[in-house]
C-alpha cells in the first residue's frame, strides 16, 4: 500500500486536508497589466475685467485649435481622455466673499459645454486675484493621481500677479504637491509680465511663461480643405440621435455650438469640426450612437420615454438596427474628416513657415502642451 502522506491545515477554525500525492500541477498565473494611458486635464482661468476683451475673444477663437493639439498626444500608443475646465475671475459681478472667483464648469469632457459656457462669458471691472483662483482650481477640481496623467492650469490676465490675500507661490506649490503644471499667459509686454511676477509665476509652477497682444485679431489660414470638412459636419449631425432628459437639448446645444464657431470664421468652424470627427468628442449621456459604443447593452434596458417621439413605436430590434446603420454612417464620415484633416494640417502647416508666427492665446498653450508632454512620456501623433 502507497503511504500518502498529508498536511494538516488549520483555516479559520476549521481544517483542511491536503494530500501531496496526485495534485495536479498549477501553473503560476503571470497578470496581464492594462496600460492606462491617464488623463489630459487642463483648467482655463480666464480674467474677465473690464480690459479683457480681447482676450476672451481669442479664447473663443482658438479652443477648438487647443482641443485638436491635445488630441494629437498618445500615451503608449493609446489616446488619453481629455477634460477642460474654465474659470473666470477678476470680474466685479461676482462676489467680492469669493475673491470675485467663479467656476464656470468643473473638469469636462463635454466640449460643447465649454463651448457654450465660453462664449456666454462677459468682463466686468474687478479685482484680479492670481493666486487666489490658482488655490481654489488646484483645491475644488477633481485632478486625476495617476502620475502618467498631465495636469495643467492656464492662467491668463494683466494686472500684477501677487495680487490679493492670498500668496501666489504658496499656491502653486500646493498645485505643484499635486502634479500640476503652472503656465501664465500675460496681456502686455514682456517686460511688464516679468515686472508683474507673471514669468516667476511660471518659473515657480514649472510651467511656460508666455505674453501675448490679448486685442489682436486672431489669423487663420483658409485652406482648400475647409469646405469639404463642412461638407462633412453637416451630414455628421445627422448621426446623432439624442436620448433622455437631455437629448433634445444637447443635440440642439451642438448644432449652436456649430454656429458659435462659424461666428468667428470658417476657418475657427473647420477647426470645430475636425474636433468633433475625434475619438476625444464623446456624447454617450445623450446620444445613443455614442451610448451604444460604451455600453451595448444599454439599448435593451432603455426606457421607451427616453426615446425622441418619432423613434418610440419602434420595437427594441428596429432601434438597433438604425444605431448601427448610424454607427457605420458616422465611423465612414469621421473618417472622411480625419483625412481631410491631415491634408489641411499639411497645408497650414506649410502656409505656416511663410509668414512670421503670431502670439496668441491658442499658440502659447499648443507650444507648452508639446513641451510638457515630452516630459511626461507622451508622443504627438498628427
Amino acid at each position: 500500500m502507497k503511504n500518502v502522506m498529508a498536511t494538516l491545515i488549520l483555516v479559520s477554525g476549521g481544517f483542511l486536508f491536503n494530500t501531496t500525492e496526485k495534485q495536479p500541477k498549477i501553473e503560476p498565473q503571470v497578470e496581464k497589466t492594462i496600460v492606462s494611458p491617464g488623463k489630459i486635464q487642463v483648467a482655463l482661468l480666464l480674467d474677465t475685467s473690464n480690459s479683457m476683451d480681447g482676450l476672451i475673444d481669442q479664447a473663443k477663437s482658438r479652443l477648438w485649435n487647443i482641443v485638436n493639439t491635445l488630441t494629437t498626444l498618445k500615451y503608449e500608443g493609446k489616446t488619453p481622455d481629455i477634460e477642460i475646465s474654465l474659470y473666470e475671475y477678476g470680474n466685479s459681478g461676482l462676489s467680492r466673499s469669493s475673491n470675485y472667483i467663479r467656476q464656470v464648469t468643473p473638469l469636462t469632457t463635454d466640449l460643447d459645454l465649454i463651448s457654450e459656457k465660453l462664449f456666454a462669458l462677459r468682463t466686468n471691472g474687478g479685482e484680479e486675484y492670481c493666486g487666489a483662483v490658482i488655490q481654489e482650481a488646484s483645491q475644488k477640481l477633481e485632478w486625476h493621481g495617476d502620475r502618467k496623467s498631465m495636469k495643467l492650469i492656464y492662467i491668463a490676465g494683466n494686472e500684477p500677479f501677487n495680487q490679493g490675500s492670498i500668496n501666489y507661490k504658496e499656491a502653486i506649490a500646493d498645485a505643484r504637491r499635486k502634479d500640476i503644471y503652472i503656465n501664465t499667459i500675460h496681456c502686455g509686454s514682456y517686460e511688464e509680465g516679468v515686472r508683474g511676477f507673471w514669468k516667476d509665476g511660471a518659473d515657480v509652477g514649472e510651467g511656460k511663461y508666455f505674453h501675448i497682444d490679448s486685442n489682436a485679431k486672431v489669423q487663420y489660414i483658409v485652406t482648400p480643405y475647409d469646405e469639404q470638412i463642412t461638407k462633412c459636419n453637416t451630414r455628421l449631425n445627422d448621426t446623432y440621435i439624442g436620448y433622455g432628459s437631455q437629448g433634445t437639448q444637447k443635440k440642439a446645444s451642438q448644432v449652436r455650438e456649430d454656429s458659435n464657431a462659424q461666428s468667428i470664421s470658417g476657418a475657427n468652424y473647420a477647426e470645430r469640426a475636425v474636433s468633433k470627427s475625434k475619438e476625444v468628442y464623446k456624447n454617450d449621456t445623450w446620444d445613443l450612437v455614442d451610448k451604444a459604443k460604451s455600453n451595448p447593452k444599454a439599448i435593451d434596458v432603455l426606457k421607451k420615454d427616453d426615446l425622441p417621439k418619432e423613434l418610440q413605436n419602434k420595437t427594441k430590434e428596429e432601434l438597433k438596427i438604425l444605431i448601427d446603420k448610424k454607427t457605420k454612417e458616422r465611423d465612414a464620415i469621421q473618417k472622411e474628416m480625419a483625412e481631410l484633416a491631415k491634408k489641411r494640417q499639411a497645408y497650414i502647416e506649410a502656409e505656416s513657415k511663410k509668414t512670421k508666427s503670431q502670439d496668441d492665446l491658442g499658440n502659447a498653450i499648443t507650444v507648452s502642451i508639446h513641451s510638457l508632454a515630452k516630459t511626461k512620456g507622451y508622443k504627438v501623433v498628427n
